[in-house]
């Protein structure tokens, strides 16, 4: 069973991490770099990510976590608000309040490693986050859609 709060996993991480004798860089690696992502194959691979970095001789592991906060939700309400018009009853509504529940509470983990000009990356998180995701990348779309009302003569 998934957490609901990657917490605890930080936690580990962090000890893993240090264990290895290995520092963190607090930072997120964006998509606009080259990256090799590592495949989840369990609740520890995470683990074999972290001896990775240490066999090619890294000297330290990005670390990046996503805490879901309340400005979150209430700016997700508003543009799922603004697009759900005139249906305020809109079912992404209901859907974004449900992930009230979880503020405070970590969604997202990415842990990187730079080596030959790639950055090697381990991201984990939780189904509340990837549907928070979802749901602003949902908003973002629409937001960027242009409606021609113009009437065709």
């Amino acid at each position: 069973m998934q957490p609901d709060d990657l917490l605890s996993l930080k936690d580990d991480m962090v000890a893993f991490i240090a264990g290895h004798g290995l520092r963190r860089f607090n930072a997120y690696v964006t998509e606009d770099v080259p990256a090799v992502f590592f495949e989840d194959e369990g609740p520890d691979s995470w683990k074999d990510f972290v001896e990775h970095a240490k066999a090619v001789g890294a000297g330290f592991l990005t670390m990046s976590e996503v805490r879901l906060e309340k400005a979150d939700i209430a700016i997700l309400m508003e543009q799922l608000r603004d697009h759900a018009y005139p249906d305020p009853d809109a079912l992404d509504l209901d859907d974004a309040e449900q992930l009230v529940k979880y503020i405070g509470k970590i969604g997202y983990l990415q842990l990187g490693f730079a080596h030959q000009g790639a950055m090697f990356l381990f991201e984990t998180s939780t189904e509340w986050y990837e549907q928070f995701q979802e749901m602003i990348e949902s908003v973002t779309d629409l937001g960027g859609m242009v409606l021609d009302d113009r009437d065709e003569d």
